[in-house]
Formats: structure tokens, C-alpha cells, sequence
């Protein structure tokens, strides 16, 4: 079976086409710098990625949540099926309205479809645009005091992978959580004892987060974005654990704990 990843270079998708190809399945990338590429915004290049391909890993970019989602998973689906693909695997968000919609397009599709749904990936801090802001000690967000099962994305990759090369998991929403719920400020003491160097949490206003992420060149739609997930879904609605790594895996999910200690191996000594 040849397998498309949509988000090809993203945190997931690099880890997911990793694993296939260390599986020796083929493999074909869903991303801008690709061929053939593939382009959420580029409707008329989605049949060329497609072509031959019998399962799919989906993530969609920026978010779910972003205004357009629903209609562009909608259409693509579509085409998919049409397409000849037999097995739809979509990584989803926990808390979402918007992206359970997602999930239902895909439960409709009438083939083998999975849900992966995730919060808060434990990487955003040593991957995404928090990365620098953690190695010089802050993380400024408006998160309050909320508490997040932050999951470890080395986790979604293998339920992915499971999902796209074995039997046994269609029809299934695997709802993946890491073992237990963290404060901002507890992944600061976390990340502050693997780093061996003082990370603290600052709460911001969401103004102030607006107003901080501009100046440092986050386009101001990806900002509007996370403020929205910082003051609506991040609000306690998620502040539960959930055993989908299990079910999916048969094992536990990664700690924190151990994400952080694994990281700080990878970095120079400060």
C-alpha cells in the first residue's frame, strides 16, 4: 500500500514517514515542496498527490479549528474515495467543535477510517516557536493555571503508523493523552530540572500574547489561532488522561518526564 502524508515535514508527519519507510512500505510526502506537491490552499494539485495512493495520514494546516477546515476536509475525502483510496487515518484535536466535524466527514466516508485525537503535543516546546523562548528561560502564554495531559508526538506516530499498516483499527477514535496532567508552570519545573537551567511560566493576557507573537513574525492569523485555543479550548475541557496509547499500543504512554530527559541530551551544555 502507498501512503500519502499530508504534512509530510511536519512534527507528526516526519515521524510517521520515518516509520514506514524503516517498515519498507511506499511512501509519498503531502507537503508545498514535494512532487507531486500538495497544498491545502492548491485544490487542483490534490488529484496528482493522490494518484495511486491507497491510504492517507491527514493533518490539516494550521488546525482544525481554522475557518475553512471543515470544507476543505470535506472535499478532499471526497476526491480520496474517488480516487481509489481505502483507508483514511486523520489526526484530530481534543476539544474541538470544528474538528469533530472533521472526524464525522471521515466516519461518513464509507472506507477504513481511524481518528487520532490529541491536545497539547509535549514537542511544541523543544520544536515549535516556543523552543526559543524555553531555552532562554521563559514561557509566556495565556494559559493560566489550566492542567494539559500533554502527549508526546514519538507516541501519535506509532498509533498512526499502527493505524495505516495493521488490522484491528478501523472504526476507532484513539484519544491519546501522555499519563497525567501538568500546569504550565509544572512543565517549566519540569523542563527547569531535565535542562539544568531556570525555565519559569509567565501568564499573559491574551492581548499580551497577541501583541508578543507579532513582534516576534508569527503571522497574525496563526496568532489569532492560538489565542483562540489558549482561551477557549484550553479552559479545563481536556484536563483529563485517557488511555488511547494503550488501546491502541498495548503500552503506556510517554512522560514528560522522559520527553524533557531525552531532549536535553540533544542540546549543548549551558
Amino acid at each position: 500500500m502507498t501512503t500519502l502524508v499530508l504534512g509530510g515535514t511536519g512534527k507528526t508527519g516526519r515521524r510517521v514517514i520515518d516509520r514506514l519507510t524503516a517498515l519498507g512500505r511506499p511512501v509519498r510526502v503531502g507537503s508545498r515542496s514535494a512532487v507531486p506537491s500538495f497544498d491545502w490552499t492548491d485544490r487542483d494539485g490534490w488529484a496528482d498527490a493522490l494518484h495511486g495512493v491507497d491510504a492517507v495520514y491527514i493533518t490539516y494546516y494550521p488546525d482544525l479549528a481554522f475557518p475553512g477546515a471543515v470544507g476543505d476536509i470535506e472535499s478532499f475525502t471526497e476526491l480520496a474515495v474517488k480516487s481509489g483510496v481505502t483507508r483514511l487515518v486523520l489526526l484530530s484535536g481534543r476539544g474541538e467543535p470544528a474538528a469533530e466535524a472533521c472526524e464525522r466527514i471521515i466516519q461518513r466516508s464509507g472506507i477504513e477510517w481511524t481518528v487520532v485525537r490529541c491536545g497539547w503535543f509535549m514537542q511544541n516546546f523543544s520544536e515549535g516557536y516556543l523552543r526559543e523562548s524555553v531555552l532562554d528561560g521563559v514561557i509566556a502564554l495565556p494559559a493560566r493555571d489550566v492542567a494539559e495531559p500533554f502527549v508526546d508526538v514519538d507516541d501519535i506516530a506509532d498509533v498512526a503508523v499502527a493505524a495505516l499498516t495493521q488490522d484491528g483499527h478501523a472504526g476507532k477514535v484513539y484519544e491519546l493523552t501522555g499519563p497525567r496532567l501538568l500546569t504550565f508552570a509544572d512543565v517549566a519545573a519540569e523542563l527547569s530540572r531535565a535542562l539544568g537551567r531556570p525555565v519559569s511560566y509567565v501568564p499573559l493576557t491574551g492581548a499580551e500574547f497577541t501583541a508578543a507573537a507579532v513582534e516576534q513574525g508569527v503571522p497574525e492569523g496563526q496568532v489569532a489561532l492560538l489565542n483562540t485555543l489558549f482561551t477557549e479550548v484550553l479552559d479545563g475541557r481536556n484536563a483529563y488522561v485517557m488511555e488511547g496509547v494503550r488501546e491502541a499500543l498495548g503500552r503506556p504512554a510517554r512522560d514528560f518526564t522522559q520527553f524533557a530527559t531525552e531532549w536535553a541530551k540533544t542540546l549543548p551544555s549551558p
